[in-house]
């Protein structure tokens, strides 16, 4: 088989990619995905994502044991299925803050990686609730809903807490400030999930005779002539092809794509030896700069009073605080407060049954710690690697401490006092930084945001260029989480659809 473009990964850049590379109908487009389309009813519940990871539909990876988390081995739940991680994320849309993307555009070098820049992109994704502005997409396809009345009453007594504290208040997290409280904008519509799938891959765009999504395929290795990406070695079902293309595009993300690279042979020499793979191309930075954002889960209180389930999907709020001065509503935020109606707990904890506790939850926006991931041989069935190096810095672990300390002056605050009964995590004994440092160490989780390891630059150690070609191949991109050179304040997901967004952009005028 051969295409004039193959995407491979069928989550949320490949579901964009496909439907705008296709648009053209003289260009012939694949999507190659490892799994097949959803057919779990339970994906499409929003109140059930944190119940459906490690279904068959989960590649369910694992971290080393992580010596800043107690030593603990973090499930990293990615999706295996048309939408990817889009059909198993919590559905909150946060672009990030604006001085987020200048980091970015320092990065390499090109004010195309802005916020202003990629604000287009952004509302070109997007078909808000409350209607299109000059911030909010209003025709886009995937759908963004700012909800009401429907937010939980302990939501709303938490939000109200942070009022009380000195919090701003937000109209949403979609604008130029961040910094303050406001309901989740959910990809939600009539009550059901709407994956990257569901919005870009319609009937319609499906229909398309220049485009083919090729499910239960996995994607072996690369195969590469020369300085090109020829197409990718793949087996159906246990039989071997190869998929050929004109264009090669990789948006298996943070952690597949840099593995597809590795075992094709292109990444750090030495990495590949140890895996028993030969050097075609050495990229030492494949892998590196992996970072991810942690949520201490949590600090938890027993209620006075029965908690309604909730009518959303459990973490119904977020709060994007500065460190120093939580009252300060201008600048990239340092810390974010969440709260489960669930509630919410790690592994190290004994369950807490829902409806007579919440949980606030507490990160830090910006880690510092920089890690790393390798496969562990040359085969597709090797079990990689993956260390995110949790809290390895003092800056990590000083910033995690202080919002933990902010969440509970929110959790002290008057408006949740009609709620509280007392706190059961970590409980009212643990006072010293020491304590707290180790209650932290048990409690932190993934917020399943792992990216960087395919980073963008205009150095000569950036793995692709300002443009997401491949540093050394003439043909090969790659278009996911992988490429952000430093995290963005919130969940990722708005921002990997900008970014696939301006790539399929400059296509525009491509064959």
């Amino acid at each position: 088989m051969r295409f004039d473009v193959v995407i491979i990964g069928g989550g949320s850049a490949g579901s964009v990619l496909a439907a705008r590379l296709s648009e053209n109908p003289d260009r012939r487009v694949a999507l190659i995905e490892a799994g097949l389309e959803p057919t779990d009813p339970d994906i499409a519940q929003p109140s059930m994502w944190p119940f459906i990871q490690g279904r068959d539909y989960d590649w369910a990876y694992e971290t080393v044991p992580q010596g800043g988390t107690a030593g603990r081995v973090h499930a990293w739940p990615r999706g295996r299925v048309v939408g990817g991680s889009s059909c198993l994320h919590a559905m909150a849309h946060v672009r990030g803050h604006p001085d987020d993307f200048e980091a970015w555009a320092e990065a390499t070098g090109t004010r195309n990686w802005s916020y202003d820049r990629l604000l287009p992109a952004f509302r070109r994704s997007e078909r808000f609730s409350g209607g299109g502005s000059e911030l909010h997409g209003g025709d886009g396809p995937l759908p963004v809903w700012l909800p009401g009345e429907e937010v939980n009453p302990v939501v709303r007594a938490y939000m109200e807490a942070g009022l009380q504290r000195g919090v701003p208040s937000l109209g949403d997290h979609n604008g130029r400030r961040l910094n303050g409280t406001a309901p989740n904008a959910l990809t939600i519509r009539d009550g059901r999930r709407v994956s990257a799938a569901d919005a870009y891959l319609t009937a319609a765009v499906r229909a398309r005779p220049n485009l083919a999504i090729l499910t239960g395929l996995l994607v072996h290795r690369l195969v590469l002539e020369g300085d090109r990406a020829a197409g990718v070695a793949v087996t159906r079902a246990g039989v071997g092809e190869i998929v050929s293309g004109g264009e090669i595009v990789l948006c298996a993300g943070a952690i597949g794509s840099p593995l597809l690279l590795q075992r094709s042979g292109i990444g750090d020499p030495e990495t590949l030896r140890r895996a028993g793979v030969a050097c075609r191309l050495a990229v030492p930075e494949v892998g590196r700069n992996l970072h991810d954002h942690l949520l201490g889960a949590g600090n938890v209180y027993r209620s006075s009073r029965p908690v309604p389930p909730t009518r959303l999907q459990h973490s119904e709020s977020l709060m994007y605080l500065n460190a120093a001065d939580v009252t300060r509503p201008d600048g990239a935020p340092d810390i974010v407060l969440g709260c489960v109606t669930g509630p919410s707990v790690s592994e190290s904890f004994a369950p807490i049954a829902p409806g007579f506790a919440y949980t606030l939850l507490f990160g830090v926006t910006h880690p510092t710690s920089r890690g790393f991931l390798a496969i562990g041989g040359p085969e597709l069935s090797d079990r990689p690697l993956i260390d995110p190096a949790y809290m390895r810095t003092e800056h990590d672990r000083l910033t995690f401490r202080r919002a933990f300390e902010v969440a509970r002056e929110v959790g002290s605050a008057p408006a949740l006092e009609g709620w509280k009964a007392d706190e059961l995590l970590p409980g009212p004994g643990v006072r010293t930084a020491a304590e707290i440092d180790a209650f932290i160490a048990k409690a932190a989780i993934t917020h399943h945001h792992p990216v960087g390891t395919c980073r963008m630059g205009a150095d000569t150690g950036a793995v692709v260029d300002p443009g997401l070609k491949l540093s050394g191949l003439d043909n090969l991109s790659v278009v996911d989480a992988s490429v952000i050179p430093t995290i963005p304040s919130g969940p990722v997901h708005a921002a990997v659809l900008a970014i696939a967004e301006t790539f399929a952009a400059g296509w525009t005028d491509r064959p």
